[in-house]
């Protein structure tokens, strides 16, 4: 959410910025005459409670004298009607202009490429090459789906369409890149956490996945409750309605979650395979940081995902999101993006974002200073990594001519020192 003064004082300003994320619709006038009315409304009330102050003051000191004065007594009486009935359309126009900030999404920081969509996102830096094969490379889902390794016929069978089956050692490699990409993170400083995989309707506000993205989550059905579109949601609300101590920042969490998304992407987009999924598994990284210090924490975010493709040896880009591209909660975001062979190009397997005060002002976490001043802390987050892309990247670039797929080195010891994946009878 905005800080409303930021709207009171420079509407141009919030003009022009959201215009060069695309929306150009949004009406700022709405704000402007809402919170006139509110302002004007909180004046008269405060007009009238001063006035009925002193009007029960003089008809205290008339009835001490043992002078009653019905007429005094029925104007003060009147008076608190008054302020009673202006407090009822205070309290409509409040959640009037709430409701209308919840719209209005994060501001792009000035370091942000200006663009329409992802076509013009920058690219920072590269890391490796993709790789050369003597062989013509095929997709993970052929190679899976020659080794047993998913199914999902079964598992539309089970659920619906989007959702996967994996057995034997791509199951194993699943929990053994969760275990190790933890241990890394951790060793970084990062406090592990296991969360809720349910967030109620506030925790969802909180983080900006409500309102504008309710036809993207699952509802659980007579409950206001939704299953977990990432770890975000629930490490994010750790802290919501409290104050923080300055010395306690920043602070860093690491958290293994499934993540359940009702649209896993662009019809008829990345349907083959394991990279647009209604369930996946993924590691995120979450830091509660001062204003002042959450770009450079961004920046070592994005490095500390970054590691887990350099040691598992995956060729990797790092883009800028240009303001047409970035989140609705954003400010910034870096996006990691995998060499996938079988797109023959780069495909996201992380994103880093640093919403600065955004999802604080919604979700009302704030930090007191030494001196004792309370301000908002900055958010921010990153994948670290998404486990399916994860596998899908390690298959598609460590597969063998003979049809197995290598397991990288720094895999192995999680999978009993396995070697290779060569698939089997389910």
């Amino acid at each position: 959410m905005l800080d409303r003064e930021l709207l009171r004082t420079n509407i141009p300003f919030v003009n022009q910025k959201l215009k060069e994320r695309g929306y150009e619709d949004i009406d700022l006038n709405i704000f402007v005459e809402l919170d006139r009315d509110r302002r004007k409304l909180i004046k008269e009330i405060e007009e009238l409670r001063r006035i009925r102050k002193e009007k029960s003051k003089e008809y205290g000191k008339l009835r001490s004298n043992g002078k009653i004065d019905e007429g005094l007594r029925e104007k003060t009486r009147k008076i608190g009607e008054d302020v009673r009935d202006r407090e009822i359309k205070l309290k409509k126009i409040e959640q009037k202009l709430h409701e209308f900030m919840l719209t209005i999404p994060n501001l792009p920081h000035s370091s942000v490429p200006v663009g329409k969509d992802e076509r013009e996102n920058l690219e920072v830096r590269k890391w490796d090459k993709p790789p050369e094969f003597n062989f013509k490379p095929i997709p993970h889902w052929e190679i899976g789906k020659r080794l047993n390794l998913f199914d999902f016929p079964k598992a539309a069978k089970i659920v619906g369409a989007r959702f996967a089956l994996s057995y034997g050692d791509l199951a194993r490699m699943e929990r053994a890149l969760v275990s190790f990409m933890i241990e890394l993170h951790t060793s970084k400083g990062y406090t592990e956490v296991l969360p809720p995989f349910i967030a109620n309707e506030e925790s969802l506000l909180g983080t900006g996945n409500l309102p504008k993205f309710k036809d993207e989550l699952f509802k659980i059905e007579g409950k206001q409750w939704y299953l977990i579109p990432t770890a975000e949601v629930p490490l994010t609300n750790i802290y919501r309605d409290e104050i923080l101590k300055e010395d306690e920042l920043p602070k860093k969490f690491v958290s293994y979650t499934p993540c359940f998304r009702a649209e896993a992407g662009a019809a008829g987009k990345d349907t083959k395979g394991l990279i647009r999924l209604h369930q996946f598994n993924k590691v995120e990284l979450m830091v509660y940081s001062k204003p002042e210090e959450s770009y450079k924490i961004l920046e070592q975010l994005t490095s500390d995902a970054e590691d887990v493709l350099k040691k598992l040896e995956l060729p990797y880009r790092v883009v800028s999101l240009c303001t047409g591209d970035l989140g609705f909660s954003s400010a910034k975001t870096y996006d990691i993006e995998v060499w996938m062979p079988s797109y023959n190009k780069y495909v996201e397997i992380s994103s880093c974002s640093n919403f600065e005060a955004f999802q604080a002002r919604r979700s009302r976490i704030k930090f007191k200073r030494e001196g004792g001043k309370t301000e908002f802390v900055h958010t921010l987050n990153g994948s670290g990594l998404a486990i399916g892309r994860t596998v899908a990247a390690i298959m598609e670039n460590y597969q063998n001519r003979d049809g197995n797929i290598s397991v990288p080195d720094v895999l192995r010891p999680y999978m009993n020192g396995k070697e290779f994946i060569e698939g089997g009878k389910i």
